[in-house]
């Protein structure tokens, strides 16, 4: 068999491509040398269940064309349901390179035409209000994506690439979750609108000192490595005064930030405009990103009635989120029904272990006992260090143990993951102010980490995203339809 030469060409321009576009074009030329439209066209596969999933969509497509709302209504209210017939399955999203197959891209943009129909076109017998209620409560039943952006102190800079690489595709979750430098990102973010973000990701526009070194005798008594008081004032430049509530009516963001507790009987906390709507967001990343040994505990700061900061719960002291819960999935589903996690991990102590495997790079048996040391390490660790932290004396030795295990016990990978490849040049820089330069560079690795999972983030997140526009939408429908009734009712409103 002779090996078409043109491809290894393609497979660095992959590598290299400086956008989106470069990258689908050389991914599509792969596709078709490689044999892989073929696949996509045909609708047979033992990875789904294709017959379901045909049927939904030759029902949908019947009732449009005969517009035949009230069933229409029917098959979306109780049709729609997150990785229909398995068609999210990640195998699905190896053999090609850009998109999957066709019935399932065909599906998805059928319901999501049907769905801002319903949304923008008059239907006899559905007023605005009922429209809003239906669209809320089939948003809540299906579920959303959330953004999850890990640990990793300056090497997190590549969480913004995956960020512009979501946002360019109209895929970027309206849940955004983070710890450490995941916290500062996902609290930016949270901050600027859709229309600002392109002015978020030029890195010139940001305050990048956020590190001061103070030395060892700082860290011996307690003040950590580095001056957080240098930490503070870069983080207010860059997320302003907005409390979780503030922010969120600004963008229709939720942000949402681990920390972990210094003092014993408390739990780790996932702030957010749900469990601390006053808190003041640059406290909070502020508290999330207070490494132990490097910076010292956070007083977390809330806005007062009057708009007055002071302290929140000045009692207690917070640190560093991704000790204990880097990545929060539970309590993100059970706040905002989250069916699907897109996580950003940057965390050093785990990226290596990650095992990046691409759909070009299966895993061998020459590889598999590195796989198998792996999970007895982290099996027989986090038995180790669960006992240390239970029984072991003096306390400085069960604090450390207690934070070990958790390390070990915790989960750092989503539905999809993308993740970084590190060199010693990286590691060198994790506790350094990051250049103008270096940021442009780790935006574009995170880019280019991102886009060969877009295809199934978008199987996954493009209804939810859908209903989350149509919802916003009818909001707004919804008021100005009761500002019109109440001009032209003037009365109603002394009433």
């Amino acid at each position: 068999m002779i090996k078409d030469p043109g491809i290894a060409k393609y497979r660095r321009m992959l590598a290299e491509a400086p956008n989106y576009e470069v990258w689908k074009a050389a991914a599509l030329e792969l596709d078709y040398r490689e044999g892989n439209v073929e696949w996509k066209e045909g609708f047979a596969s033992d990875l789904y269940h294709y017959e379901l999933v045909y049927d939904r969509l030759s029902n949908l497509k019947q009732y449009r064309q005969q517009n035949d709302f009230e069933r229409l209504k029917r098959a979306l209210r109780e049709g729609l349901h997150h990785d229909l017939g398995n068609m999210g399955n990640p195998a699905l999203y190896t053999r090609s390179r850009v998109g999957t197959k066709h019935l399932i891209e065909e599906y998805i943009t059928q319901v999501c035409e049907a769905l801002d129909f319903l949304c923008d076109h008059p239907v006899p017998g559905f007023p605005v209000a009922d429209k809003l209620q239906f669209f809320r409560d089939t948003l809540t039943s299906y579920g959303r994506p959330t953004l999850l952006l890990s640990g990793g102190a300056t090497l997190g800079m590549f969480h913004f690439g995956v960020i512009k690489a979501l946002w360019e595709k109209g895929l970027l979750p309206q849940v955004i979750a983070g710890s450490s430098i995941g916290a500062i990102i996902a609290a930016i973010l949270g901050v600027h609108t859709d229309a600002e973000i392109p002015e978020m990701l030029v890195p010139e526009n940001h305050d990048l000192k956020a590190w001061k070194w103070r030395g060892l005798l700082s860290a011996m008594r307690g003040d950590g490595l580095m001056d957080q008081a240098q930490l503070r004032k870069c983080l207010r430049a860059n997320i302003g005064e907005y409390t979780f509530e503030e922010a969120y009516q600004r963008t229709g963001r939720s942000i949402n930030i681990s920390v972990s507790p210094v003092q014993a009987h408390q739990k780790a906390r996932l702030l957010c405009g749900y469990t601390s709507p006053y808190l003041l967001v640059w406290s909070a990343a502020l508290a999330s990103a207070a490494v132990p040994g490097i910076f010292p505990p956070v007083t977390l700061m809330k806005k007062d009635i009057h708009g007055n900061a002071l302290p929140y719960m000045p009692r207690l002291k917070f640190v560093d989120g991704s000790v204990v819960s880097d990545l929060p999935i539970e309590r993100l589903m059970h706040l905002y029904d989250v069916n699907f996690t897109i996580a950003s991990q940057t965390n050093p102590h785990v990226v290596p272990f990650l095992g990046h495997r691409g759909r070009d790079e299966k895993l061998s048996l020459a590889r598999l006992p590195m796989h198998l040391l792996k999970s007895e390490i982290q099996f027989h660790g986090q038995g180790l260090f669960d006992y240390l932290r239970k029984r072991v004396r003096p306390e400085l030795l069960r604090q450390v143990s207690g934070q070990l295990y958790t390390i070990m016990a915790q989960r750092y990978s989503g539905d999809v993951t993308i993740a970084p490849t590190y060199s010693v040049r990286d590691y060198r820089r994790m506790l350094a102010n990051p250049e103008p330069a270096y940021v442009r560079e780790m935006i574009l690795a995170g880019e280019r980490a991102t886009w060969p999972k877009i295809s199934m983030i978008r199987s996954h997140a493009r209804i939810s995203k859908t209903l989350e526009r149509c919802v916003r939408r009818l909001k707004q429908q919804n008021r100005r339809t009761a500002e019109l009734r109440l001009v032209g009712n003037p009365e109603s409103g002394a009433s």
